[in-house]
């Protein structure tokens, strides 16, 4: 299924540049021709369902891709910014024996329990010429439900879970994202994303490669890299996380000017700050488009675009996306009430790897995913996400959501993130604790942050303390951790 697409592809668009990381710039012939290398390199190498892959963003990881799927393997994207150790936990659990790779891992592959091949020390142009002289290899017959992908996701919790993503959530999340936001071939991506995350493997790598547009890869983010790129390429279309969009902001060549090709500019992975989503609109003249997803679903669920584009949503389901909020009894509510947030579509996940009771939690069985994030649907459609129901306070038998503690906090001049967590409060039950960093060269002091919330919310919503940090705890993706802030207490 998606090779055979991604091969038309190939077909079609050989001469356009498909993917330039600054050292290789691969046209879709080339591509095509170095994922057949790397698909006989892998038949080669294991016997084993699954592949290890270790790589940043960069033009050999789409071509990896490709070649695990030809080779009829299950890829497994692995996180290189974790440590030795947990590395290890996936690749047990994964089964993996063969991992590739790149030499500039060496240590960390020294530390893992497989077999960790650099590909920049593999003889590759050979395999390349024998594939120039033998033909393509012959497409593998896979099923839509049969697994494409294992990616690792810890969610909230310390436990990372495999998400097994079939080729048809794949598949029909690319095209569906595609149709809702009226792309074409012509695009010129910007990604800044790790592959090993969901966002940037569908929306920056296979999306991409589906429509036969052109990517400018950045292997290790760097915010003036970032706005050098989409100056001197052209870049039409961005995608990133918040933290990443505020980075770029403060570099001094980030000017309207510089950003003129740009005409869609997404934000994703967690909460966007009113502040960032300003500094854009008000600094640079763009409109951010937040929006949401899950590992689980593919991820899109829903996205704003330029033509519906509601401050403070997450937008509208894409197509084929259906999407509820309901009780805790499971029923569902009506627009505007505030409940857990149901997706149900073509993108939902197969299972978890190796965890049937955790599945059996969140699908129902009339294939609803039970994201356990709050929500309400306005009487447009669109999507507000409120918090995590884990993170649901109750303080003096009142239901509080942290998010909306976090969303008035960086309303504030001076604070750039926010994280609220509870803690036990012998007389209200539970009460908020905040965690802000603030932005350069700005100063506030705990009293003036609780006094800034009283203005904007109930008094029992203001947090009990205000930690002012220099930097919070974060995942490799950018997630603030709110597990770890209870060690900051």
């Amino acid at each position: 299924m998606l090779v055979d697409a991604l091969l038309q592809v190939i077909s079609r668009r050989g001469r356009q540049l498909a993917v330039d990381d600054g050292l290789r710039p691969l046209t879709y012939r080339k591509l095509g021709l170095l994922a057949a290398g790397l698909h006989d390199l892998i038949r080669a190498s294991t016997n084993a369902d699954k592949i290890g892959v270790m790589l940043p963003a960069s033009s050999i990881f789409p071509a990896t891709l490709l070649g695990g799927w030809w080779a009829k393997k299950i890829v497994v994207p692995l996180n290189f910014l974790l440590s030795g150790e947990e590395l290890s936990q996936i690749v047990q659990d994964a089964g993996l024996d063969t991992v590739l790779t790149i030499s500039h891992f060496d240590e960390l592959s020294k530390k893992l329990p497989a077999n960790c091949m650099a590909l920049d020390k593999v003889p590759l142009k050979r395999r390349v010429f024998w594939r120039i002289l033998c033909g393509r290899p012959d497409v593998p017959t896979v099923k839509p439900d049969d697994t494409a992908v294992l990616l690792y996701t810890s969610g909230t919790t310390a436990e990372p879970k495999g998400v097994e993503l079939t080729y048809a959530n794949l598949h029909s999340n690319c095209v569906d994202s595609m149709l809702s936001l009226q792309l074409d071939s012509d695009q010129k991506f910007l990604n800044v994303l790790p592959p090993f995350h969901v966002f940037g493997l569908t929306t920056c790598v296979l999306l991409p490669a589906l429509l036969g547009a052109t990517v400018y890869a950045i292997p290790r983010f760097n915010p003036a890299m970032a706005v050098r790129c989409v100056r001197d390429c052209g870049v039409t279309i961005m995608m990133a996380i918040p933290s990443m969009y505020a980075a770029i902001s403060r570099v001094k060549s980030a000017t309207p000017e510089n950003f003129a090709s740009l005409n869609l500019v997404v934000s994703g992975g967690e909460p966007l700050p009113d502040s960032v989503r300003s500094m854009y609109s008000g600094k640079l003249g763009i409109e951010l488009c937040e929006g949401y997803g899950l590992t689980e679903t593919s991820p899109v669920v829903c996205c704003n675009s330029l033509e519906a584009n509601k401050v403070g949503s997450v937008g509208k389901p894409i197509l084929n996306v259906q999407c509820q909020t309901v009780d805790k009894d499971g029923a569902k509510l009506s627009e505007g009430e505030d409940g857990e947030l149901w997706v149900k579509g073509p993108g939902v996940m197969k299972r978890y790897y190796n965890k049937p009771d955790q599945t059996r939690a969140v699908l129902t069985e009339d294939g609803w995913f039970r994201t356990g994030d709050m929500a309400r649907i306005d009487e447009e459609g669109f999507i507000h996400i409120t918090g995590r129901i884990k993170e649901m306070l109750i303080i003096g038998g009142e239901n509080v959501y942290p998010r909306e503690i976090e969303t008035v906090l960086e309303m504030h001049e001076a604070v750039e993130q926010s994280a609220v967590i509870g803690v036990e409060d012998a007389s209200r039950g539970e009460a908020a604790m905040a965690f802000v960093t603030l932005r350069e060269g700005a100063d506030a002091t705990e009293l003036e942050l609780r006094s800034f919330v009283r203005e904007h919310l109930a008094g029992f919503k203001v947090p009990k303390k205000v930690y002012v940090k220099e930097d919070l705890p974060k995942s490799p993706t950018g997630k603030i951790l709110k597990r770890k802030l209870y060690e900051l207490l």
